[in-house]
């Protein structure tokens, strides 16, 4: 079977985890590096055990007809017109998130890759986590009844000691904190609920700490979901938390609760209600990229091109549906009303 040929766009600390993920599924390669930088192509290859031509420009890259997929490693605010670039030039897409920073970004990539019909993967890769395809499991086995309430919550305290620091506190390339970090919560909140989203409130707030005052917009944001048939959603996105990494999930049902790794049934005869039973899982439990489920999501993205559909999980559909909830919260926390969805 002959291996895909990857191309990443940009090189900076979640590349390597791209480039390590896609040459490890053995379904395909990483062949072209394209980076404003002047990087050392023998020194790449070397370091990720396999041949890699570098470049500087994006045209280049999209101009090898070896190249059968692109993966966006570069920062948010270049996603949406590279996007658009590789979707014309007829390159299926890995998709770092955001998407975009706009909304309006958001339905110039979608259409993009509609009318160049190609397939996409978005890097919402928390849904292939150990973590959430239990939980997911656990769902829909019943064993929690019908969800009417559902908390999945983002703490990770990007400072001055964090790589993304860097660019993330400016609005122009983080954007928010819901979409530079916290989106991955708001995703998973969506996953486990399911059921469409009628209206969004929210409000936001930032730390005094000083490690913290660089940040152009609210570092904290909380946003509760009302969904069409009542039930209802939070989710708490914090950048400005010093404390350990915490992925927070709490799902209330009909018949049981579900905390982190614990879960009650009134399913499971025998329980004890005054104790949790546990889970056997992998805690979501560091934002370091080399932690994330990349590798299952990509294999299961190149199984998925080969047999000529669309990503399960997360296709560029899944991934808008998140970004239109997201985009409405952080208007929500902006007006301090209300938004509606449907």
């Amino acid at each position: 079977m002959k291996k895909l040929h990857v191309g990443i766009v940009g090189y900076g600390w979640v590349a390597g985890a791209h480039i390590q993920a896609i040459n490890a599924t053995g379904q395909a390669q990483v062949t072209t590096v394209c980076s404003a930088r002047d990087l050392n192509a023998a020194e790449l290859s070397a370091r990720h055990g396999s041949a890699i031509t570098c470049v500087t420009q994006l045209e280049a890259l999209l101009a090898d007809p070896a190249i059968d997929v692109v993966s966006l490693c570069s920062r948010p605010e270049l996603h949406a017109a590279q996007a658009v670039a590789a979707a014309r030039a007829g390159k299926h897409l890995i998709l770092e998130k955001p998407l975009a920073l706009t909304w309006k970004d958001c339905q110039a990539v979608q259409r993009a890759v509609a009318r160049a019909r190609v397939r996409t993967c978005v890097c919402f890769e928390c849904r292939f986590s150990s973590q959430f395809r239990t939980i997911k499991a656990v769902i829909d086995e019943g064993l929690l009844g019908r969800l009417h309430y559902g908390e999945v919550d983002y703490y990770h305290g990007i400072g001055p000691w964090y790589g993304q620091f860097r660019w993330n506190t400016r609005r122009a390339s983080g954007g928010s904190s819901l979409l530079s970090a916290g989106c991955h919560a708001l995703d998973a909140l969506l996953l486990c609920m399911g059921g469409e989203v009628a209206a969004v409130s929210g409000c936001s707030t930032g730390s005094a700490h000083p490690d913290f005052a660089t940040y152009e917009y609210p570092s904290t944001s909380v946003t509760l979901l009302q969904f069409k048939d009542g039930r209802v959603g939070k989710c708490t996105s914090c950048v400005d938390c010093l404390q350990p990494y915490y992925f927070h999930t709490h799902l209330v049902g009909s018949q049981g609760s579900l905390l982190d790794h614990k879960f009650y049934s009134a399913r499971l005869g025998g329980l004890d209600k005054a104790k949790w039973s546990e889970l056997s899982l992998k805690l979501l439990d560091s934002g370091d990229v080399t932690d994330h489920p990349y590798q299952a999501q990509f294999a299961a993205f190149f199984d998925a091109l080969r047999r000529g559909r669309e990503m399960p999980l997360t296709s560029l559909t899944d991934a808008l549906a998140t970004h239109r909830v997201l985009f409405a919260a952080d208007r929500a926390a902006q007006l301090g009303r209300p938004v509606k969805l449907v």
